[in-house]
């Protein structure tokens, strides 16, 4: 992708677990219909024996692949290999945490449930027995039902595998926190987002890619645009 004829940052969007690429298709819909250009990545972890690591490295090659800067938004899991992969792409302008986990150095999801941590993670989480209320609950019901019959395993190394970087300590950060969120809990975003320089708030569920694509496409490009100074 180059960046000819248009001098805004390109949004890399990041899924979450047990998701893909495939989330991101109403949203990207919206932003191009702004001419805004959009990529996508699909995590390893998703399906696949793979941990933060391996996830970050495709973040970081879909980065060195896109000609000027970028912001890119990262949305559940996908906080967690962002705030690895960034720290090493000097294009990246920005980070949109979007009810993303924004974890620092020696940080792991597990720990920050206070889990416990198997010393061998091996194998996959599944898919949470009812993802539609956890994860599409504004979302309208044939549209959720369709969402919930994509996902797939998650490789629980990725959920044990801690930071060794945080880009966020040096790159502009931005939290948006979903008010309605039943898989990430407001009270954990908040928490989270005083690590970002600057937070929004929409209304919603934890989807809100799905649920209000235009809605959220306007208030990434009010970011991408340097509102967030």
């Amino acid at each position: 992708m180059t960046g000819e004829g248009n001098s805004r940052p390109a949004l890399l969007l990041v899924h979450g677990a047990w998701h893909g690429s495939w989330c991101w298709a109403p949203l990207s819909s919206a932003l191009r219909a702004e001419d805004r250009r959009t990529e996508t990545v699909d995590l390893p972890s998703a399906g696949r024996e793979a941990g933060l690591h391996e996830d970050a490295g495709v973040v970081l090659d879909a980065l060195t692949r896109i000609d000027g800067p970028v912001v890119v938004v990262a949305h559940s899991y996908g906080g967690i290999p962002v705030t690895q992969a960034a720290a090493e792409a000097p294009n990246v302008e920005r980070i949109v945490y979007l009810s993303a986990f924004q974890l620092d150095v020696g940080e792991n999801l597990l720990g920050h449930y206070g889990a416990p941590e198997p010393d061998e993670p091996q194998g996959f989480e599944p898919v949470p027995g009812d993802p539609v209320p956890m994860f599409y609950g504004d979302v309208p019901r044939s549209e959720a039902r369709a969402a919930a019959r994509r996902l797939v395993p998650q490789s629980r190394r990725s959920f044990s595998d801690r930071l060794t970087r945080a880009a966020w300590r040096s790159v502009p950060s931005t939290y948006v926190v979903c008010e309605d969120d039943r898989a990430l809990p407001t009270r954990n975003q908040e928490a989270m987002a005083a690590r970002s320089g600057t937070v929004h708030r929409i209304a919603g569920g934890h989807s809100p890619f799905l649920s209000r694509p235009a809605e959220l496409a306007a208030l990434l490009g009010r970011i991408g645009l340097g509102a967030d100074g």
